[in-house]
C-alpha cells in the first residue's frame, strides 16, 4: 500500500481551527496514504495548539520548534526567549526558520541573527532544521557560510531555485527540497528543476493551508492533497508513483528521524471513522 508522509503542514493553524477541523484533516490525510505529518513552528501565537494536537495525534503529527522569520520584528528577543521554553518537548526539527524579504526588509539584519542562532541552537540539539526562503537566497547563503562547521543538515521548504542552487546547497550539508503544490502550476519552473534533483533528495509537502495543488488550486490546502504533488513528481522524474512514495517516505523518515508510520493502521481508523460518519448521517 501506498505511504506518504507531509514534511511541512499547518493543520493546526487558524483555518482549521473550527470545530473538529483539524482532527477531520488529520483522518482525511490518513485515507489518502499519508500517515506521518510534520509540523514546522511559527511562533508563540500558534505553538500552544501545534503541540496540543501532535499530543493528540502521538505517532501521525511530529512537531517541530522555531521562529518565523516573518515573525522577527522589534520583540523578536522576547519570541526567541519564549520559543526556547520549549526546547524540553520531543521535538523532531528546528523549523520553520530562515529569512523572507518578500513582505518587509525593515528587521533584514535581525532576521539573519535570529536564523544563525536557531542553526546553532539545531547542532547542540542534533537536529535537522527545516528553511524558509523568500526572496532571500543569497543572504541565507550568507548564513550557512558563517555556519559552515556545525554539520548542518535539513530541508529548504517550498523550494523554488534552480538546479544550480541545489548544488551549491550540498556545499553547506546535507540538504533535502520540499516539493509542494507549486509543481503542479503551468509553466512552475521547478516542475523542470527536479528533473535535475536526484529522487533521494526529494521530500513532500502541502504547507497547508496555502500552496494548494492543481486541481484542487483555490481552495483551502490540506495534507491529503500530497498524492497529487507526488503524481506530478512522479511524471517529471519518469518515475511510478509508488517509487516516489517509497523513495520520499524513506528520505523523510531518514531526515527527521520518525519511526516509520503504520499505514494499515492509520488507514483502517480512517475507514472506521468514514463508518462511523456515514451512520450518524
Amino acid at each position: 500500500m501506498i505511504q506518504y508522509i507531509d514534511t511541512h503542514t499547518h493543520l493546526y493553524e487558524e483555518a482549521f481551527a473550527g470545530e473538529g477541523e483539524t482532527d477531520a484533516a488529520i483522518m482525511r490525510a490518513a485515507g489518502a496514504g499519508v500517515t506521518g505529518l510534520v509540523f514546522p513552528d511559527i511562533d508563540s501565537k500558534t505553538r500552544q495548539r501545534m503541540f496540543e494536537t501532535a499530543g493528540k495525534h502521538e505517532g501521525t503529527v511530529f512537531p517541530c520548534l522555531g521562529l518565523h522569520p516573518t515573525s522577527v520584528g522589534a520583540d523578536w528577543k522576547n519570541e526567541y526567549a519564549l520559543m526556547e521554553e520549549w526546547t524540553g518537548k520531543k521535538i523532531y526539527a528546528i523549523g520553520e526558520i530562515g529569512m523572507d524579504c518578500h513582505w518587509s526588509r525593515d528587521f533584514i539584519r535581525e532576521q539573519k541573527e535570529v536564523l544563525r542562532m536557531q542553526l546553532e541552537l539545531a547542532h547542540r540539539l542534533n537536529l535537522p532544521v527545516i528553511i524558509h526562503s523568500r526572496e532571500s537566497t543569497e543572504l541565507i547563503f550568507e548564513v550557512l557560510g558563517q555556519c559552515r562547521h556545525l554539520d548542518l543538515r535539513g530541508v529548504f521548504h517550498a523550494f523554488g531555485g534552480s538546479p544550480e542552487t541545489f548544488r551549491r546547497l550540498q556545499k553547506y550539508g546535507c540538504w533535502y527540497v520540499g516539493i509542494g503544490g507549486t509543481v503542479t502550476y503551468r509553466n512552475a519552473s521547478v516542475a523542470e528543476t527536479i528533473r535535475h534533483i536526484p529522487a533521494d533528495r526529494i521530500l513532500l509537502e502541502t504547507d497547508s493551508p496555502y500552496l494548494t495543488p492543481v486541481p484542487k488550486r483555490g481552495t483551502r490546502n490540506e495534507s491529503s492533497y500530497i498524492p497529487y504533488i507526488a503524481a506530478k513528481v512522479a511524471e517529471q522524474k519518469g518515475m511510478d508513483i509508488c517509487e516516489v512514495a517509497e523513495v520520499t517516505t524513506a528520505n523523510a523518515v531518514s531526515l527527521f528521524g520518525l519511526g516509520k508510520p503504520d499505514i494499515k493502521d492509520r488507514q483502517r481508523k480512517a475507514n472506521d471513522q468514514t463508518t462511523k460518519d456515514r451512520h450518524d448521517d
